[in-house]
């Protein structure tokens, strides 16, 4: 299984939508040509400075690659966990996507091996599982996504069904829009809550 990446333009949108397109497509992490994937099952939106759980709210570096080029892996930590984000917005607008979730394709025993578990549902199903996982940090913050350079890109995958995605509220967000940010697929074991 391999595709060129996803191109520049498909991240520059509405984080919203940009998310929900993001569903069903393949995220690639190749480490000393090993080639590991997953397709994304689960993911969340944020916004600017207007969006109270958004990262473009402090100062900082976090706040400028999500003003900056659409495409670029946004990483930052959290609880100890290393949290993948992609910059997607409109011209003039920051805004990324949270990936939450993949489902495992390819490599799921070098996975089991980062995560230090076998249970292949446990994998995946989380942001910091998926990370951990797919061995993804601090050290590919700021690269694009859209060219295979870094060893981190995102490829077509499938379209999912409207039908088939479910939203919801962010997880773990202590204040949230009033509109439902998160986007998952109906259905799918990997994703981590539904």
């Amino acid at each position: 299984m391999s595709a060129l990446p996803l191109p520049r333009e498909f991240y520059l949108g509405d984080p919203a939508e940009v998310a929900r397109d993001l569903l069903g497509k393949i995220l690639v992490r190749v480490i000393d040509g090993h080639r590991l994937s997953c397709k994304i099952v689960e993911v969340e939106a944020y916004y600017g400075p207007e969006d109270p759980a958004s990262r473009a709210r402090k100062g900082g570096d976090l706040r400028r690659v999500m003003f900056g080029g659409v495409g670029i892996a946004l990483i930052y930590g959290i609880h100890r966990q290393w949290l993948l984000n992609i910059v997607a917005h409109e011209e003039g607008k920051p805004g990324a996507v949270l990936i939450r979730s993949g489902e495992p394709l390819e490599g799921v025993e070098l996975m089991k091996k980062f995560r230090g578990i076998d249970d292949p549902h446990l994998l995946t199903s989380g942001p910091g599982r998926l990370t951990k996982a797919m061995n993804i940090d601090k050290r590919l913050h700021g690269k694009p996504v859209y060219v295979m350079d870094y060893g981190l890109w995102i490829e077509k995958g499938e379209k999912v069904p409207s039908k088939l995605i479910e939203r919801s509220h962010r997880i773990g967000v202590s204040e949230d829009l009033p509109i439902p940010l998160r986007f998952y697929v109906r259905d799918n074991a990997y994703v981590s809550r539904k």
